[in-house]
């Protein structure tokens, strides 16, 4: 792991994780349920910004459909597309963005369940205000062994994946007319967004299954708490619609 990402991120969360089982009945299914909500609630912020970009893209996914078919310079084409975004106060890099920032963090996290050990103790890297706990069990809720592979929790973990993949493709206030009018002209993003929905919870699946509960167990939490966030975003935006109407 780059030593830059090790001090600002691994070290600190892995450090979080041993205060969080320092709790007698905290186990590390339940920690690492902790553990992702909080990185869930530090993320929400850029989060947000990502589920707003997104509504408001599908919103103006015909006048941007017919704005592409109108110009075919790609050049003019790029500079008419950011107009477009700049008036409607969209920032379709935002998405990237949280992208970018979730990769070490996931990453990071992989190596905490990973490579740290677990149950055993990383004592190397703790702060001096950080103890280690005596004892940490790996079963989650006294059901689930979940440094071992789960079936279960790997099933579940793409189920939520594609759940969450479909909700951030519907439309909020999209017509069936110009629903009709953007299938017509889907361009590759589109298709490959369509393929990515379905393809995706199958790579979940694999990587979960095959690595262990606990990374199973974070994907499911994090998809499940990104629903909600979405969820309540998009509710929040269609209120505020019709208030200001």
């Amino acid at each position: 792991m780059i030593a830059f990402f090790k001090i600002l991120i691994y070290i600190p969360l892995y450090n979080l994780l041993i205060l969080i089982l320092n709790v007698s009945f905290i186990d590390a299914g339940i920690a690492t349920i902790i553990l992702t909500v909080l990185v869930k609630v530090i993320l929400y912020p850029l989060a947000k910004k990502s589920t707003v970009t997104q509504t408001r893209m599908k919103e103006k996914e015909e006048e941007i459909s017919l704005l592409k078919e109108r110009y075919k310079d790609k050049q003019e084409q790029a500079v008419k597309l950011m107009e477009l975004y700049k008036t409607n106060k969209i920032n379709p890099f935002s998405s990237i963005l949280i992208l970018i920032i979730q990769i070490p963090i996931i990453l990071s996290l992989y190596y905490i369940f990973l490579e740290s050990g677990l149950p055993n103790i990383d004592t190397g890297i703790l702060y001096s205000f950080i103890k280690a706990p005596g004892a940490v069990s790996m079963n989650f809720l006294g059901l689930i062994d979940v440094s071992q592979k789960s079936l279960v929790l790997a099933f579940l973990a793409a189920a939520s994946s594609f759940w969450q993949m479909h909700l951030a493709s519907k439309s909020t206030n999209q017509t069936k007319a110009s629903a009709k009018a953007v299938a017509s002209k889907e361009d590759f993003g589109a298709i490959m967004s369509k393929q990515m929905k379905y393809t995706m919870p199958l790579i979940v699946f694999f990587i979960s299954w095959k690595i262990s509960g606990v990374v199973a167990l974070y994907w499911l939490v994090s998809n499940l708490v990104g629903i909600a966030q979405d969820v309540y975003v998009r509710k929040h935006m269609v209120e505020t619609s019709i208030a200001i109407k």
